[in-house]
């Protein structure tokens, strides 16, 4: 079930956010960002254009793209030192979806869906769709009050019906209570 997680309905026609531009890295106008997308290696070639949020930051064009040590770094034209790259800080990458996921759900897919456990009661509802290393996580306001974090994958979330506005979640004894403390 983990797959595609960018937002989608900020943004222009059908954009989804591809990565979130984060802090500055040495002195040559390279940016942390915070990957959206599941393939970085096919998403970040130099030259690649992307539209932006704010729309005034963009369109941003693409200079040199690596990993380092497990974190991605992207540097664009025109913005070529560190300070020029502190000013895309928060700035958010857009582009079109992925085609090949059926299985695959955006945040703005998720949001709001009520959360209802696999004997139909409701525990609350989405809140966020959280990109992680390992798995992404539902971030769920609880009924109950608090939050808890749920694991996108298919042995605790075994439905989702955008149609029927649900998710269905099978959450091991405690998760839930977690979000309570």
């Amino acid at each position: 079930m983990p797959g595609r997680h960018a937002a989608r309905g900020l943004l222009v026609a059908d954009d989804v956010l591809i990565a979130r531009i984060g802090k500055p890295h040495g002195l040559r106008g390279e940016v942390t960002v915070q990957v959206h997308t599941d393939r970085p290696e096919e998403r970040f070639l130099t030259g690649q254009s992307f539209t932006t949020e704010p729309a005034s930051t963009g369109p941003l064009v693409i200079r040199t793209a690596r990993d380092h040590n497990g974190i991605q770094l992207l540097s664009f034209e025109g913005h070529l030192d560190r300070t020029a790259a502190e000013a895309l800080r928060g700035v958010r990458l857009l582009g079109a979806p992925d085609e090949d996921e059926d299985d695959a759900w955006y945040a703005d897919d998720l949001v709001g869906l009520s959360v209802q456990d696999t004997a139909g009661r409701v525990v609350g509802t989405v809140a966020d769709l959280l990109s992680r290393p390992v798995q992404d996580l539902l971030e769920v306001t609880l009924a109950a009050g608090g939050t808890a974090y749920v694991p996108f994958v298919e042995e605790i979330v075994p439905e989702v019906d955008t149609e029927r506005g649900i998710v269905v979640i099978d959450p091991p004894e405690g998760l839930l209570e977690l979000g309570e403390q």
